[in-house]
């Protein structure tokens, strides 16, 4: 899914809410979750899109309507090195898509 494809499902309330995924590295991705499933945002040569703060998100998003938006971390210590394999945690904190509270 693109930008344009992403606005034109939001103004047609088809996405039910974003996520913006925190990655290592500070590189953060977006994705929209329509009809029950996941669609990464793609930028314009269809490869996953990078952002670079919850700010550019914002700038990005600034046209959409009203959505349910979450900033999703994995939990710190899921990814320490010895920790027993299985189902990692996630943080999955509520923000605003504007930077007004």
């Amino acid at each position: 899914m693109n930008l344009h494809d992403l606005s034109q499902h939001a103004h047609a309330g088809h996405i039910d809410a974003l996520n913006l995924i925190s990655i290592e590295g500070g590189i953060y991705v977006l994705e929209a979750y329509m009809d029950g499933r996941a669609h990464p945002l793609n930028n314009t040569q269809g490869k996953t899109l990078h952002l670079r703060s919850v700010e550019h998100a914002r700038d990005l998003l600034r046209e959409l309507p009203s959505l349910p938006f979450h900033l999703v971390h994995a939990v710190v210590h899921d990814e320490m090195c010895g920790m027993q394999d299985g189902t990692q945690d996630t943080l999955r904190v509520p923000i605003s898509l504007n930077s007004a509270w």
